[in-house]
């Protein structure tokens, strides 16, 4: 039975080394792109002459509430920045390099995301920047800034905003709007691989404190932009269209991040991360149950819109 003894700061200098071989393969496959290229700005007419009017917008409803969760999630940078600088940023090395590089890289979403909603009026722009004054107002807190819990949370937030991202381009059934979040989602991807990784070296390193901080964030996880206003409401829209529901967390989120660890296969942990496995084999059950019960729910809804 394993009495493995976690220390924070010790084990970011031990992951370090791989901290930096995966910032220096991240650089060398991240694709350099511009917002600006992105935008339709032929489509643009200026509200001075002609003010915003609801009758404006061509995505449909659906589409309008999840690009704006997905803008104003982004838009929670400084938060995201200042609590990963926190958990993450320690000298001048790999560290710090790499949070520099991804705050960089997450700036480029929101901008390219209020420059589509702006010029193509597919949401209120003024009503759009109360709710960005009001989102980063409120900021972004986290329970802990233990370092393993947070390689365990951005593991799998990433994952979780790539999805929401790509599937509300698909779901738009607008071609620019899907090119811009297939943009979005290929950044998502690259910095999910990144965290991913790194949770990887991490449950080598400490094994059991790494299976306890991945349970606990599972357990307790929610998007980002749980803040907004009306979140919940918003959420249940986007879940009823598929963009992001139980279903997807469950089996492109959670999931992988389960098995790439092999959390279910380790052995000699310490009691502690044995009853945390077994909390997570429960959970994951329920998960799944509620999973079906949602998508038997929806499956009937669409069966009585379809009769109307």
């Amino acid at each position: 039975m394993s009495r493995e003894r976690y220390e924070p700061e010790q084990l970011l200098i031990d992951l370090e080394p791989e901290a930096g071989r995966l910032l220096d393969r991240h650089l060398k496959i991240a694709q350099q792109w511009y917002p600006h290229e992105l935008i339709p700005y032929s489509q643009g007419r200026d509200f001075d002459k002609e003010p915003w009017t609801p009758d404006q917008p061509r995505l449909s409803g659906v589409a309008r509430t999840a690009f704006e969760v997905n803008l104003l999630t982004e838009d929670n940078l400084p938060s995201y920045h200042r609590l990963v600088h926190g958990m993450f940023g320690r000298g001048d090395g790999a560290w710090i390099n790499w949070v520099g590089r991804w705050t960089a890289e997450e700036g480029r979403h929101a901008i390219v995301l209020r420059d589509y909603l702006t010029v193509t009026r597919n949401l209120d722009p003024i009503a759009l920047e109360q709710s960005r004054m009001a989102q980063l107002e409120t900021g972004y807190e986290r329970p802990t800034l233990d370092p393993l819990r947070g390689m365990a949370y951005v593991a799998l937030q990433e994952v979780a905003t790539r999805a929401s991202h790509r599937n509300t381009g698909r779901y738009s059934q607008d071609p620019v709007a899907d090119r811009i979040m297939a943009r979005i989602s290929a950044d998502e991807n690259l910095h999910a691989t990144f965290y991913r990784d790194i949770l990887t070296a991490a449950v080598v390193a400490q094994p059991s404190a790494t299976v306890q901080a991945v349970v606990a964030e599972i357990l307790a996880f929610e998007m980002p932009g749980a803040g907004i206003a009306g979140f919940r409401r918003k959420a249940a829209e986007m879940a009823l269209a598929g963009i992001y529901d139980l279903r997807i967390h469950k089996d492109e989120v959670v999931m992988p991040i389960v098995r790439r660890l092999g959390i279910f296969e380790l052995e000699g942990l310490t009691p502690e991360a044995e009853a945390a496995r077994t909390e997570l084999a429960v959970f994951l059950d329920e998960m799944e149950a509620s999973a079906r019960k949602l998508e038997e729910r929806r499956a009937r809804s669409q069966e009585r819109a379809a009769r109307r």
